[in-house]
Order: structure tokens, then sequence, then C-alpha cells
């Protein structure tokens, strides 16, 4: 166990960039300790109050930092927190029961038991929330889009039981390959969620209008317009339509954060499908201009868009430097081994 920095960047809010890849993780805990469940484990992190330090545990056990003043994990186990007494459960409706066993299992592990409980919570907006994001999960794509749908449209609702009972609960929802955010109990990132099951389920219709939705709540969140450009790149990735709305939707972006970095990634291909290559290679080097905090697979989309840029501007010699540091680092990144004839 030992102190580490959780690097958070704040993009808008509710959502928070997450600058690992562990996606399909769940958090819940009060404020300043959460236990994040993924497909790396179970940890438990106590923040420290304005150092942006976070005490961590990767195993089950209660521990304590030692030193002076150190914050102390919390004694009582997430798990034990969220069960209900006998007496309160007389009390207590079926579906929060329900909701309260659910997030009990979460921190347990035990998706599939957390799922069986959560189903019985979906008359409450937290439990469809719940249940949507666990759905994503274990690829349950079409009971995800029906009850993140439900939960969006019952979203003044959203966040009411779990702060009853003192639960934070943070879904961890891949934006790009790149990019990770984490979303809350809250409209937007329902529909952040909503948006990543309708593109499981191939509804790019659907997926494109809850992202116009999204954006008419919150014009410059840098979030959502990446969404959108990844998505209609995906969908036309040789359209010119699709390459100019791309443009448009990016702006005068600037290298603020890794999210911006992104969508100066996908602005740099929109500008080379319209055939302005100088244009694309002058976006990409201003988005690696730094590194810093950047994950590893953002720099390198980065620099294998900047070498077909030089491609294209019949700068060879300069494509292929590129190209050969994507092979040193990576070997079997993307199609590098074939473009250098190996």
């Amino acid at each position: 166990m030992a102190f580490r920095f959780w690097r958070r960047l704040k993009i808008a809010p509710g959502v928070t960039l997450n600058l690992g890849k562990s996606g399909g993780s769940l958090s819940f805990g009060p404020r300043g300790a959460k236990l994040t469940l993924g497909p790396h484990g179970r940890r438990t992190s106590v923040g420290i109050p304005g150092t942006g330090l976070f005490y961590t545990s990767t195993s089950g056990r209660s521990r304590h930092r030692s030193g002076n003043g150190a914050p102390h994990a919390p004694k009582v186990r997430s798990e034990d927190r969220l069960t209900l007494g006998f007496f309160r459960r007389l009390f207590t409706s079926p579906e929060e029961q329900a909701l309260v066993d659910g997030c009990r299992e979460l921190a347990l592990g035990d998706d599939e038991q957390a799922m069986t409980h959560l189903a019985g919570a979906t008359h409450i907006a937290d439990g469809l929330y719940l249940a949507g994001f666990l759905a994503l999960k274990l690829e349950r794509p079409e009971d995800a889009a029906r009850w993140l749908g439900e939960a969006a449209r019952r979203s003044q609702e959203l966040d009411t039981h779990l702060q009853r009972y003192g639960v934070s609960a943070t879904m961890s929802l891949p934006i790009t390959d790149e990019v990770t955010a984490h979303v809350g109990p809250h409209l937007r990132g329902v529909l952040l969620g909503l948006v990543e099951a309708f593109q499981r389920l191939d509804r790019r219709e659907d997926a494109v209008a809850t992202l116009h939705r999204l954006r008419g709540l919150e014009p410059d969140d840098v979030v959502v317009r990446l969404s959108l450009a990844e998505l209609l790149l995906e969908q036309r990735p040789q359209d010119h339509d699709a390459c100019e709305r791309v443009v448009r939707l990016a702006g005068e972006v600037e290298n603020e954060t890794p999210v911006h970095a992104a969508l100066m990634l996908y602005k740099g291909r929109a500008l080379r499908g319209l055939g302005l290559p100088e244009a694309a290679r002058d976006t990409l080097t201003a988005a690696l201009r730094r590194k810093k905090d950047r994950p590893d697979d953002l720099l390198k989309a980065l620099r294998y868009e900047r070498a077909l840029a030089y491609g294209e501007l019949g700068r060879k010699s300069r494509a292929r430097g590129e190209l050969e540091k994507l092979y040193a680092e990576d070997p079997d990144y993307r199609d590098v081994a074939r473009r250098l004839g190996l």
C-alpha cells in the first residue's frame, strides 16, 4: 500500500477524465473515499482534501498509513455500510431494498448477483442508472438502452436514493479508443451511457441524436464534441460532409487536456479527409507539443496520423521517421509494419 497521485482532470460538471484505461469500473463510497471495482480487481482510495493525493489499498482489508496525522482508511467495510437491518427492512420498499442489495453485491465483486438485485430496482431512477451501466459492462446493450432511456426520462429523480445511503456511484465509460470519462448519476452521464448502448446496438442515428441532445444541454462540452466527432468519422471516414462537420465541431480547439488533444486528433483526420494535409499536420503537431499526462495510446494515434499527413505532403523521409519510431515502440501498432515494408 502506498500513496499515489490519482490524476483526474475536471472537464465539465459531473464529468471527470480518467487517464487510465480500466474501463468498466464502478466507484462508490462517501466523499473522500471510493471503492473501485473493475478488471484490475478491487481498490479502496481515501482522499486527502486539497492535495490531489489518495490513500490506496488494493486488498479488501482495512489498513492505514503510518505517520503522524495520516488519514485512516474507513474501519467499516463499504459492503457492510450497505446492509439494511432487519427492522429497517420492514419499513423499506422492495425496490429500495433491491437497490441497496445490488450496491452491496457490486462492492463484493459479484456483478451477476448485483444485476439480479438491480433488475428489481428499476422502478427507482437510481436503480435504472446502476442497472443500465452494469448491463453495458455485462454486454447486454438492449437492457442498457431500455434502462438508461427510462433513467433519462426520470432524470430529476437521479441520485436521490444513492445520496440517502451515502453512495457516490461513478461509472467509467470509454468515449474513444484513447479516452475514458467518469460519469455520474445525472442526465448527462445517463445520456453518454445511452450513446454507448446505441453504438453497440448499431443504432447510429439514435446515438447521433442523443449526442445532439447533449450538445443542447452544454454546447461547449468537449467530451460531447469528442464523442460526436468520433461517431461521425467512424460512420463515414471519407465522407466530405462528415469531415466538414468534424472540423466545424472542433473549431479552434486548444491543447488544454487529453480530451482536447483527442478532439484535435479527429480534427486532423477530418482535415486529411478534406484534402488539407498541411492543416492536418499543423493541428496534429500542436496536439503533440504536450506529452505529460497524455495517454500513450493517444500519443501513438496522433503520431500515426501525422505520419500519414507527412506522406500526403510528399515528405516521405519525415513520414517514415514517424513510423519507425512507432514501430520501435510498438511493432504491432495498426499497419505500421506493412507501411514500412516489414
